[in-house]
């Protein structure tokens, strides 16, 4: 391979890598934002709320779908809701309802 070819795919390797480093700060914030999950499902428990809101769910990805620029719309709902699921799973850990329907 040439050096100019070989010099062109390093720079193109090095812009694409700069981006998955901007998209790995992004799952940085997401572990971050896991962490908070326990708390809020205790606060959730204490004010007698159910773990699911649809509402507050509807909002987050309402406000994502604004700001993507990457994803398909199919495909950030699917990440989201993984997401979102793995959430509410740490929120459930200390939620401890009485009734499993309280999960919602």
């Amino acid at each position: 391979m040439k050096k100019e070819v070989r010099s062109d795919l390093s720079r193109k390797l090095i812009k694409r890598r700069k981006k998955l480093d901007l998209i790995n700060q992004n799952c940085d914030s997401s572990q971050s934002t896991a962490s908070h999950q326990p708390e809020i499902g205790k606060i959730k428990r204490e004010m007698g709320k159910k773990i699911y809101d649809a509402e507050r769910e509807k909002e987050i990805l309402d406000r994502l779908k604004r700001k993507n620029r990457v994803f398909e719309g199919k495909d950030l709902k699917e990440i989201f809701a993984t997401i979102m699921k793995v959430c509410r799973q740490s929120q459930i850990q200390t939620y401890r309802p009485s009734k499993p329907k309280d999960l919602g």
